[in-house]
């Protein structure tokens, strides 16, 4: 069986994400925060390995992969999904304290989930794996007030393209799935009205989260020999493509 790493998997896009590559056969390890929401997405599934972990700090991250690949032997895949947002607001209006703690989990968090699936990957055998990384709209295009998120992900954006380049040496590819409304929680705030370029508030489509699971799924199934280094998946009608 294929193996692979979630991060975040305790809902929203990991969650779905977890619960596509279970049902496809995968054994699949759930790592997040909280330990009962990510017993929550392994609810009757055998082949899923909870692994409570805080992304942010080197030593759990280490031990969640070292558990995993202990009991499995090799790693696949990583879907480094786990990300935060935050209120937005002109950037001297933005806390410090919500800049690093964004920056933590979405770029740090990142860096050391990425970082641990590289080593695995270059030194199993056989050699290789895939990493896929959560960017987002933002990570092209910016939302009013977004600075915080936008910089993170524009740094996704750097950890992927390095990585693609610098794992062809060792079978390793490299992804990043571009997410725009899908429905979880945390992109609720679509549905009653969120600001826009101009000003205005509007109400903006959202599509099905199970979508974007089936996408990262696409990814990770493909031979090494090919990626698919950028993908675009979106809710059809949302202000992107025009957005400004």
């Amino acid at each position: 069986m294929k193996t692979i790493l979630i991060t975040g998997a305790g809902s929203g896009i990991g969650r779905a994400t977890a619960q596509e590559f279970l049902n496809a056969g995968w054994r699949v390890g759930l790592m997040g925060r909280r330990e009962a929401a990510l017993a929550e997405t392994a609810v009757g599934q055998t082949a899923a390995m909870i692994l409570p972990c805080d992304v942010t700090q080197p030593a759990e991250v280490d031990a969640a992969f070292a558990k995993a690949t202990g009991v499995w032997g090799h790693l696949d895949a990583l879907f480094n999904n786990a990300g935060m947002s935050a209120k937005g607001a002109p950037i001297d209006e933005i806390p410090v304290a919500t800049w690093l703690e964004l920056a933590g989990v979405n770029i740090t968090g990142m860096f050391l989930c990425a970082r641990a699936a590289f080593g695995q990957m270059r030194h199993q055998s056989p050699q290789g794996g895939r990493i896929i990384n959560n960017g987002s709209i933002s990570a092209q295009v910016p939302r009013p007030g977004s600075t915080p998120y936008t910089m993170s992900k524009h740094a996704v954006t750097g950890l992927t393209r390095t990585l693609g380049l610098d794992g062809r040496a060792f079978n390793i590819a490299c992804g990043q799935i571009d997410i725009g409304n899908a429905l979880t929680d945390m992109a609720r705030a679509m549905t009653q009205g969120v600001p826009q370029a101009d000003g205005h508030i509007a109400i903006e489509p959202t599509m099905d989260v199970r979508q974007v699971a089936r996408a990262v799924l696409h990814m990770a199934e493909l031979p090494l020999d090919v990626n698919v280094p950028f993908m675009t998946i979106m809710a059809r009608d949302m202000p992107y493509i025009g957005r400004g």
